[in-house]
């Protein structure tokens, strides 16, 4: 029987070999056949899976490249998250022929039309650009035959559902619509079922393809005023790099500041920054000039920075859902990663309501002599046994 990566056509076979992939994930197995045999999809499965190769693919081998017409469109709610997907297209369609383009808010709006006079044949981009382009008729969609909604359930929020709709129905009438998530709410699979024609819907829970690594998950306890304390703490730890969450974006370039005062390797990235500025910061902790990066929630989407250590949730995440995502972030594809929490008594109560929902084991920590420690004899003493 032949694998599904043995179907593709010839230039995704050749990137699949270097790449050394072994077989398929869960997701890609599950959602390719679907995508290529036309169907409507909406997927669910966790950070880390693959789920950006299990549209990507398909929609490569369906692209025609000697029509020089626009034929798929694919969705993200963040520019980070598209120049991620775009880096993926231009390696997996190497010498394919098959050209892209990228349209973000925040872009020069000139230079993004230069990028339509070479008739890319996949737009990738932001909705709200998108759509911009689209009623301008800058962007012709009456040959897009599939639309692609990245991190869907982030799509489908108030803020850009009418966008998104608008960009749906301007496609063919005949179009393939197929939405991926970590994570579905009931309201978003509904929202999603509007959107699409008698959808095939797939759930991975978990994927057994994948080398599972060790992601232990542990919290401190402190009065809200310790918390940027515990974070240099965790900033001064070797060899680590870290993803730090924040809610309030007013508050994001003050923390920044203060370790960078203590002379600690610490950037920054939301949504509100420079286009080229949120790119720098992306690089710099990809390439290791930065160890922490201080991010709101624009980082925890969808991105795969390889080698995150830790994630720390500096504010307690507003909901289980954000939790997942923002943790997803470190052991990523069978790698090794740690999870800290810095909570309140309150948030304490609240992050083990989490655990027990989401089955894990979340334990507490202190600082001792610069290092993270167990706080308690007992503690210990299950540590050595383990």
């Amino acid at each position: 029987m032949l694998n599904i990566q043995e179907t593709f056509k010839p230039f995704v076979q050749n990137v699949w070999e270097k790449s050394g992939f072994k077989q398929p994930t869960s997701i890609q197995e599950a959602a390719i056949p679907a995508i290529l045999d036309g169907r409507d999809l909406i997927a669910e499965s966790p950070t880390g899976t693959g789920k950006t190769l299990a549209y990507l693919l398909p929609v490569l081998e369906k692209i025609d490249s000697s029509s020089i017409g626009l034929q798929a469109v694919v969705l993200a709610s963040s520019q980070e998250l598209i120049m991620q997907v775009y880096q993926e297209f231009q390696k997996w369609s190497e010498g394919s022929g098959i050209r892209g383009a990228t349209f973000i808010g925040g872009a020069n709006v000139k230079r993004q039309l230069e990028k339509l006079k070479k008739k890319p044949h996949i737009a990738f981009g932001t909705p709200g650009r998108m759509n911009e382009l689209i009623k301008q008729k800058k962007i012709k969609m009456h040959e897009v035959k599939m639309v692609v909604l990245d991190e869907g359930d982030q799509l489908l929020v108030r803020e850009h559902i009418g966008q998104v709709e608008d960009i749906v129905k301007s496609s063919l009438k005949s179009r393939q619509v197929v939405l991926f998530s970590a994570t579905m709410k009931p309201e978003t699979e509904e929202m999603a079922k509007r959107l699409t024609e008698n959808p095939e819907v797939i759930r991975i829970k978990k994927d057994t393809s994948i080398e599972q690594g060790k992601v232990e998950h542990i919290y401190f306890s402190c009065e809200p005023r310790e918390k940027l304390l515990l974070l240099e703490k965790i900033a001064r730890l070797q060899n680590i790099k870290t993803l730090a969450f924040i809610n309030d974006i007013t508050e994001i370039g003050v923390i920044t500041a203060k370790l960078q005062f203590k002379e600690l390797s610490a950037g920054l990235l939301h949504s509100e920054l420079d286009k080229t500025v949120r790119q720098k910061a992306i690089k710099d902790f990809r390439d290791g000039k930065i160890n922490m990066l201080v991010a709101t929630d624009v980082a925890a989407r969808g991105l795969d920075i390889q080698g995150v250590t830790h994630v720390v949730h500096v504010d307690f995440p507003r909901d289980i859902e954000q939790y997942i995502h923002r943790s997803g972030r470190t052991g990523r594809m069978g790698a090794d990663g740690t999870v800290i929490s810095l909570v309140t008594e309150r948030e304490e109560r609240e992050l083990k309501i989490f655990a027990k929902k989401l089955n894990l084991s979340v334990e507490k920590r202190i600082f001792y002599k610069g290092q993270i420690a167990v706080d308690n004899i007992r503690q210990l003493e299950r540590a050595k046994r383990k």
